[in-house]
């Protein structure tokens, strides 16, 4: 069996600077939607935005398109449910007159995703926005924080693949930030093994790739026997493989990034399943007004108390108004302390304390989507605490 070693390279990723404060949706005024809080960390922005003509730390103008790099220090509290929120330093909201101005003028909305030029994300975004401009960011943290501060409007970043599963980083940092979910869109994806001019597939010894591709491939990788390491996306290996000429390596990409960084492609579709699709979510920092009129889908996510049939009572709600549920997650609510009987021997801990994502078939301007959430949250008997990720068109085409 081929072995995995996880592995980063060194990778010259950056995020430019927005020309314009673009597209904001008007707000849902709804209880079980959330603002954007104060935020509990340091952010440092090695630029500034198009309007400011100096920063002294970098001696002088900021010129347009410069990169700008964000890093988080500190994050002391990511769960902090109940803290009270604080008016941001942010620009003024455009309004429905802006938008329409801006659409006439032909302006261009900038939409975050993760990895390089040629990565399925950056597909994914063009799909979801036609004719935006697609900004390549290092991490997901990244791309969340660049909407969050009006860096970018959106934000395309993948949440499940049909053959891996989901993507939970980006699960955890949606309850981490205040984004929105205003939309998904599902990608098909198609792998290749691709390497530099001259080398065969006889010649590999290794394959570099995201873990997702990686485990999407497997089936193919272990026949070659080729040894895996994981890297940060797809693309990045693609480009890390090319810019350091690697004669005994190849990447799992797609086949624009092929083209992009000029590679053989030694192998097309080896994934396991030709069935394979991403979804992904569109991310903004107020939620769109749901409607009624077109197949929405709701995201939400939970916490419930321990004991017996509690999860089921908490479904129940959404089985009893037939509303039907298209997935759900669980993930172990960090930052906090396992619980352990007082009377228990052996001193190991009796659960972990779970969060609940939730989607399901309904727009919060249903009735019934209401009801099952109120009687969710507002019971007391289910939730311990509760939020609405988003309420949002359903995406029902692959591309």
């Amino acid at each position: 069996m081929a072995a995995t070693i996880v592995r980063s390279p060194k990778l010259s990723l950056s995020l430019s600077t927005p020309e314009s404060t673009t597209s904001n949706l008007p707000s849902l005024n709804q209880s079980f939607f959330t603002p954007l809080p104060k935020r509990r960390r340091c952010i440092s922005i090695y630029a500034c935005s198009a309007g400011d003509q100096s920063n002294s730390a970098f001696g002088g103008e900021i010129k347009k398109g410069q990169a700008i790099e964000l890093n988080k220090v500190n994050d002391e509290n990511p769960y902090e449910f109940n803290a009270k929120d604080s008016p941001n330093p942010l620009p003024r909201p455009l309004t429905s007159a802006d938008l329409n101005n801006m659409a006439s003028q032909g302006s261009r909305l900038r939409v975050a995703y993760q990895g390089v030029r040629g990565a399925y994300s950056e597909s994914a975004a063009e799909k979801a926005y036609p004719n935006c401009e697609a900004v390549p960011c290092e991490q997901f943290d990244t791309a969340f924080e660049a909407v969050e501060r009006w860096l970018v409007d959106r934000a395309v970043l993948p949440i499940e693949n049909s053959l891996g599963g989901s993507i939970h980083r980006n699960y955890d940092l949606l309850l981490r930030h205040r984004l929105h979910i205003v939309g998904e869109v599902k990608l098909a994806v198609r792998h290749c093994l691709l390497a530099n001019n001259g080398v065969k597939i006889e010649d590999l010894k290794r394959v570099l790739s995201h873990p997702q591709a990686l485990a999407q491939c497997e089936n193919t990788l272990t026949k070659l026997g080729l040894v895996r390491e994981a890297v940060d996306d797809t693309a990045g290996a693609a480009k890390y493989i090319a810019f350091s000429k690697l004669k005994d390596a190849g990447a799992v990409a797609s086949l624009a990034a092929s083209r992009i960084y000029g590679l053989n492609v030694l192998a097309q579709d080896i994934q396991d399943d030709s069935d394979n699709v991403t979804r992904f979510l569109m991310l903004a920092r107020e939620p769109i007004i749901p409607r009624t009129d077109k197949p929405f889908k709701t995201s939400v996510v939970f916490s419930l108390d321990e004991g017996p049939g509690v999860l089921f009572k908490a479904l129940a709600v959404f089985a009893m108004r037939n509303i039907n549920l298209t997935k759900i997650e669980s993930r172990p609510l960090q930052k906090q302390a396992l619980k352990v009987l007082e009377d228990s021997a052996d001193g190991f801990p009796k659960y972990f304390p779970y969060l609940f994502y939730v989607d399901f078939e309904a727009s919060m301007a249903d009735q019934r989507a209401q009801n099952a959430l109120g009687h969710l949250k507002e019971g007391g008997e289910f939730a311990t605490f509760l939020r609405v990720l988003g309420s949002y068109p359903s995406d029902s085409g692959i591309a």
